[in-house]
């Protein structure tokens, strides 16, 4: 069984990059020790616990985390009943008692609302409302919202040298003062902004790590550090690649043939199946009661006369299942959340099952509206036929949504438009570098209709030169220098056509390498008199990213933000088609503000009408400003604060005496691409790292009687201030230190 503190460490380098750059053979190795994890552990497993596992080192002899040489001071300290900073599944906790600390991760957490009455009926306006709402249509005016929620602590994660005895539990639960009855902790949560309230799962958790747990996050006892993995300790690396090794996490539990997947949760089918097999309190009985109750609890009693009216019902999840009897002792500890996703996890089967998009035979629409309050809220409509069918699993928040003012808006949806460049003539302009009797030499950047249409503009020196010796069209032999790159023969020289014009020219029929993108800067020179012009790339000091695109060779940022954008490549250029978070993307980096570097700022209020030409449907807007949420959350998008001229322009920074408007930015960040640390980069296109695995240096747990070498203690001490630890540390006991290498693939 692989072992994150085995001979071959489970994450790799390339795992930084996402699960689809992860090779099979890899995601199986990592694949096999997760659903070992999730067999192992009591309660169903969310990604970030997954992650846990895997990176801070989960034993599954028994120790769980209690067998890894993580440092507990680290951990943040809660108070039952107090507010709290916000603690995502999977923060890793010490519990504030009145003697002996008690140490957990988090493995669930939902809402607390006051309004959800003990039987699970909740009001309409509490289902899917934002943090913060003050009752319905009611959003709250609060900067940094409060939100009551009900944390789930694994209490025997660290195994049992550091957990209570069962007598010890007992007497906290019963005092109620540390831990409720059940052994959760309730506490009022305070966010630090609106946005962070609506943060997904993944980036909540990626920012504690970066922030609360950073400490925790890049120990250098953990298996292998994130900073290794990534080469860097720069902040934005760092996010870059914890976020890629989440998704690669997320991506391999659900490609795993025997979990199921519940939102983030992962549980292995054969619980499920033993769950519905028992006949026992939250058994397959108490499940199908459930589900039925639930199906029937809008279905209005029959009258021998007249019309019913409308009735919507809203249930959550976790206070019904309190109901059932023998319920209590199986709903204590981490029971509460296996119960709750087994219980989704048949009511989504139900509804998947038994219905059509949701609508039942009997006339009742029943769909999921909220995914967080009281481990998940679910909606029964009768009749349910009036409505439009959508996924009836997707939370769409319609109890909230429903107390909101109604707001005119087109019934029709818009298609998006392709607004123009407003910078086009200044855009990537071309620059002199020399022009003598000799040769003549200029700069520019490749743009995308260039590589769309496979041409390229002729300075005016060389169009007045060959207007003179050649005459309006000449065939030319264009020779491409591509540094670093193994271009093929038809890349590297090329006869194409001069189209001399009255005043300008281009170079047409060019067949670009296949790795030429909008904003690669170009270097050509011709010889006065020559019909050969040379075409070269220059190289980076080192490989870059810079957003989805990867290079080593020098660009011009500008043209990169402006025209290398979703929905735009070498085939065509168009906005159809796009999702809303491409959408917005694309329209803030085409009509936002450009700077010099490539940011671009847009006034966030005229986005809608941007990305569709006019004012869009409410669905459509309301889709768009939801992607912005994330966008922000992810920091792929920052807010700004800016100001808007007498003409309706913005202006950034704001200027005086001008209304100041929020603005959303695209940041260009510049993240290097991982190579080993203290090595040289392979060539691009090279044999170097792309003929070979590069495996950072890791711990590695030593076989009982064995002791690491003074080459081995000497390897983790510079490693450690490769960390950050001028004078590093010491290898912990029982544990050696392996040292980068690369392993043919």
């Amino acid at each position: 069984m692989p072992d994150p503190y085995g001979d071959r460490a489970l994450l790799t380098s390339v795992m930084t990059q996402g699960y689809d750059a992860v090779p099979d053979q890899e995601r199986d190795r990592l694949r096999g020790y997760l659903e070992a994890v999730v067999t192992a552990r009591s309660a169903p497993v969310h990604t970030t616990v997954a992650f846990n596992a895997v990176y801070f080192g989960y034993d599954l002899g028994g120790d769980g985390y209690g067998g890894s040489p993580l440092c507990l001071d680290d951990f943040p300290v809660i108070t039952f009943g107090e507010c709290a900073p916000v603690l995502p599944v999977g923060a890793m906790v010490c519990v504030a008692t009145g003697s002996e600390p008690l140490y957990a991760e988090i493995v669930h957490r939902e809402g607390a609302h006051s309004e959800v009455d003990a039987l699970g009926d909740v009001p309409p306006w509490v289902s899917g409302a934002p943090a913060g709402a003050e009752g319905p249509g009611r959003p709250g005016e609060g900067v940094a919202p409060r939100r009551r929620e009900l944390l789930v602590p694994d209490l025997h994660a660290f195994g049992p040298a550091l957990s209570l005895s069962s007598a010890q539990l007992h007497r906290l639960r019963t005092r109620r003062r540390w831990i409720n009855e059940d052994g959760h902790v309730v506490v009022d949560v305070c966010y630090p902004s609106r946005e962070a309230a609506r943060s997904e799962d993944l980036t909540a958790y990626a920012d504690h790590l970066l922030t609360t747990a950073r400490k925790q996050l890049l120990s250098p006892f953990v298996p292998v550090s994130l900073a290794a993995l990534v080469g860097s300790t720069h902040e934005d690396d760092l996010r870059a690649g914890l976020l890629g090794l989440l998704d690669t996490v997320r991506g391999v539990l659900n490609s795993s043939a025997v979990l199921r997947i519940w939102g983030h949760y992962a549980l292995t089918r054969a619980s499920l199946a033993d769950c519905w097999r028992d006949r026992g309190p939250l058994g397959g009985d108490d499940l199908r009661s459930l589900a039925a109750a639930v199906e029937r609890a809008a279905t209005p009693a029959r009258r021998r006369y007249g019309l019913t009216a409308p009735v919507t019902v809203y249930t959550a999840v976790g206070p019904r299942l309190r109901g059932f009897p023998g319920a209590a002792e199986p709903l204590r500890g981490v029971g509460y959340a296996a119960a709750v996703c087994r219980a989704n996890v048949a009511l989504a089967d139900v509804v998947q099952g038994d219905s059509e998009h949701g609508l039942f035979a009997s006339g009742s629409r029943i769909t999921l509206d909220d995914a967080f309050e009281g481990g998940g809220v679910w909606r029964s409509h009768h009749p349910g036929g009036t409505e439009a069918p959508g996924d009836p699993l997707a939370p769409a928040g319609r109890g909230w949504m429903s107390t909101l003012p109604a707001q005119s808006e087109p019934e029709a949806e818009l298609d998006p438009v392709d607004a123009p460049l407003a910078d086009e003539a200044s855009l990537g302009a071309g620059e002199l570098l020399r022009n003598d009797g000799k040769e003549t030499v200029w700069r520019a950047p490749l743009r995308l209709a260039h590589l769309i249409d496979g041409w390229f503009p002729l300075h005016p020196y060389v169009v007045e030169d060959l207007r003179h010796s050649r005459g309006a069209r000449r065939t030319v032999r264009l020779e491409i220098d591509h540094v670093g790159e193994a271009s093929g023969a038809k890349a590297a020289t090329q006869d194409v056509t001069a189209e001399i014009g009255d005043e300008s020219g281009r170079l047409t029929g060019i067949a670009w390498p296949h790795d030429f993108f909008p904003g690669l800067m170009l270097e050509l020179r011709r010889l006065r008199g020559s019909t050969v012009i040379r075409l070269a790339t220059a190289l980076l000091e080192e490989r870059v990213r810079v957003g989805d695109r990867e290079t080593g060779h020098w660009y011009d940022p500008r043209v990169l933000t402006r025209e290398d954008t979703p929905g735009s490549d070498r085939h065509g250029d168009s906005a159809v088609g796009l999702n809303p978070r491409k959408l917005v993307m694309r329209t803030v980096r085409r009509c936002g503000l450009l700077t010099l570097d490539g940011h671009a700022l847009m006034d966030r209020s005229v986005l809608p009408s941007a990305v569709y030409g006019r004012r869009p449907a409410r669905s459509q807007a309301a889709a768009l400003e939801a992607a912005v949420a994330e966008l922000l959350a992810e920091r792929l998008l920052a807010p700004a604060l800016g100001s808007r001229g007498v003409w309706g322009q913005p202006h950034f920074p704001a200027r005086d005496r001008e209304p100041t408007i929020p603005l959303i930015g695209y940041r260009p960040v510049r993240r290097r691409v991982i190579c080993p640390w203290g090595g040289t980069e392979a060539e691009p296109g090279g044999a170097g790292l792309s003929a070979a695995q590069f495996i950072s240096g890791h711990l590695r747990r030593l076989r009982p009687g064995c002791s690491p070498s003074e080459g081995q203690r000497a390897a983790f001490r510079e490693h450690c201030r490769r960390l950050g630890k001028a004078d590093g540390w010491e290898l912990p006991y029982g544990y050696t230190f392996v040292t980068d290498y690369l392993r043919g693939r």
